[in-house]
């Protein structure tokens, strides 16, 4: 059992990652084999709309034509059996290094199959994903913002493409070490701190049970037509 994370954010212990890591090690605790990859430490780009990937055929069908960091990332995720997504929040959009990463995870194996197919999708079996989103905001304006839409759709090209995907949500994060030297105005430091001891750990907690919960959860290898 395979389970590999892909931390979104360049901060490597902070919100994302540490909820990441309490997933692993979830994972961890049902006897999975875990490893974290932080895109921030990669060198590529997003999808480069080269078609490689849909050309018949063609020595790329089905797998990302372009070459760089990513092309051996992109062939393990083939033998993993979860995959757990997590961003930071940045202007109501993942960050843009996930962005990019997903677009190159994603669009190989998506069809431009008819609507009514089964399963539009080259991805060989079925697999586990979860999606961990860390935000400096409450769910009143997460859901002001329309970016709860923006959730939805990333849950269901997911699910097209894998499977299965359900999400995980971090509100009201801590951003700073020090809230006195950032130029804001907008924020309560102590308020901001309470919050993460009152509601921080019980993320952290509920990261750990998605990622036990997926390792459980992993269907048995069925090949898709």
């Amino acid at each position: 059992m395979k389970v590999i994370a892909f931390n979104g954010s360049p901060r490597k212990k902070w919100n994302t990652a540490t909820l990441l890591e309490k997933a692993l090690e979830g994972a961890a605790s049902q006897g999975a084999e875990t490893k974290l990859i932080h895109l921030y430490d990669l060198d590529f780009k997003g999808c480069k709309s080269c078609f490689g990937c849909k050309i018949k055929g063609g020595p790329s069908y089905g797998e990302c034509a372009i070459k760089d960091d990513l092309t051996p990332i992109l062939e393990e995720v083939e033998e993993a059996d979860v995959l757990i997504l997590g961003s930071p929040i940045y202007f109501w959009a993942v960050s843009g290094e996930m962005k990019s990463f997903m677009e190159r995870l994603m669009f190989p194996y998506y069809r431009y199959a008819k609507a009514d197919e089964p399963a539009p999708t080259l991805f060989p079996r079925k697999i586990q994903t979860g999606f961990i989103y860390t935000m400096n905001t409450t769910d009143k304006q997460l859901k002001e913002s329309g970016f709860d839409k923006g959730i939805a759709r990333n849950e269901m090209f997911l699910k097209r493409i894998f499977g299965s995907s359900e999400s995980l949500l971090c509100f009201d994060t801590y951003q700073f070490d020090d809230y006195s030297k950032i130029d804001q105005d907008r924020f309560d430091e102590e308020k901001k701190a309470a919050s993460r001891r009152e509601h921080f750990p019980d993320d952290c907690r509920r990261a750990f049970e998605l990622g036990a919960r997926l390792v459980n959860e992993v269907a048995a290898p069925v090949t898709m037509r």
